[in-house]
C-alpha cells in the first residue's frame, strides 16, 4: 500500500476512535449493565442517537453562526450541557443560562489563545 492511503485509514480510525469517546462521556454510552441483548441493542441505539443529535446540533449551529472573534465555535460539549440545563433541568431564567454558555466560551478561547502563545514560546 502507498503511504498516503496508510495515512488516511489512519485517519479515518483516529475519528471513530474520537466518535466512540465522545459517545461515551456525551451519550452514555457506556453507562448500561448488560444482561439481555436486547436491552443492550435499544440502550446502544438510544446512545448513538444522542449523539448524532448532539453532533448535528452543533454542526447546524456552527453552520448558521458567524464565528465570532473571541469566541470558539459551539461544541458537542456545550450543546449537551445547554440542553441539560435548559431542557432536562427547567430553569425560569434561560438568558442566564444563554448568557453563562456565551462567557464560558469566550473565556475558553481565551484560554485557548494564551495555551497557544505560551506553547510558541516554549524552546523544543
Amino acid at each position: 500500500m502507498a503511504l498516503p492511503v496508510l495515512v488516511r485509514v489512519a485517519g479515518t480510525r483516529w475519528r471513530v476512535e474520537e466518535s466512540f469517546q465522545t459517545g461515551k462521556g456525551l451519550a452514555g454510552l457506556d453507562q448500561h449493565q448488560v444482561r439481555r441483548w436486547t436491552s443492550w441493542h435499544r440502550w446502544t441505539i438510544l446512545a448513538m442517537l444522542a449523539h448524532a443529535f448532539l453532533t448535528i446540533v452543533a454542526a447546524t449551529e456552527r453552520a448558521r453562526e458567524t464565528a465570532s472573534p473571541g469566541w470558539i465555535p459551539l461544541t458537542c460539549n456545550e450543546v449537551q450541557h445547554l440542553f441539560a440545563t435548559i431542557a432536562i433541568t427547567p430553569t425560569t431564567n434561560t438568558a442566564h443560562r444563554m448568557r453563562f454558555s456565551h462567557w464560558r466560551r469566550h473565556h475558553q478561547n481565551r484560554a485557548r489563545q494564551a495555551h497557544y502563545q505560551r506553547q510558541s514560546t516554549q524552546e523544543p
